[in-house]
């Protein structure tokens, strides 16, 4: 196992902080691991009683495009899981859970950051809005989960938490 010797913040952002770590190696040696922290999200998979997928189309400046994903977002300081669910499927999707289930969750680049992600499942969804973060222009999309299974293997689909989460809930629901 790594053992961190020293950390030296080199950037402190809204949402991300940048540390570089020094670290001894398990033989020994001495070297360096750039770490972004990250206060974790949640990311949900919401299913209305057609079986439709409720997702999020919205531009990505890091990939260069727009992309549909499953909602998602950031944890609040010491927020439970279940809640930032609940409040980003309303603030996104416009829709409240009558249940949430959870799906476990995955780290999503280990390499690099510490950023975990809480998946949930939704259903039995009511319409309801809360007021959308100032800096996100999002198009609600709905597609049946069989298309949505579809385009995850066509490649169409190719954001991680969004895979991860859709398979989840497919294999939990025997899809």
């Amino acid at each position: 196992m790594e053992q961190i010797t020293g950390r030296e913040r080199i950037y402190k952002g809204r949402v991300v902080t940048l540390d570089i770590l020094s670290v001894t190696l398990p033989d020994g040696v001495q070297s360096k691991r750039e770490v972004v922290q990250h206060p974790g999200a949640v990311a949900i998979v919401a299913l209305d009683d057609e079986q439709n997928v409720i997702l999020v189309r919205q531009y990505r400046i890091a990939a260069a495009q727009y992309m549909v994903e499953i909602p998602a977002g950031t944890l609040e300081p010491d927020e439970p899981p279940a809640l930032c669910a609940e409040r980003e499927l309303q603030e996104e999707a416009g829709y409240k859970p009558g249940k949430l289930e959870s799906m476990g969750g995955m780290y999503v680049a280990p390499g690099y950051t510490t950023e975990y992600i809480h998946l949930f499942l939704a259903r039995d969804l009511t319409a309801s809005d809360l007021p959308a973060d100032d800096d996100e222009f999002i198009d609600v999309v709905k597609m049946p989960l069989a298309s949505a299974l579809a385009q995850i293997d066509s490649g169409e689909i190719d954001d991680g938490k969004t895979v991860a989460g859709i398979l989840r809930a497919a294999r939990r629901l025997n899809r």
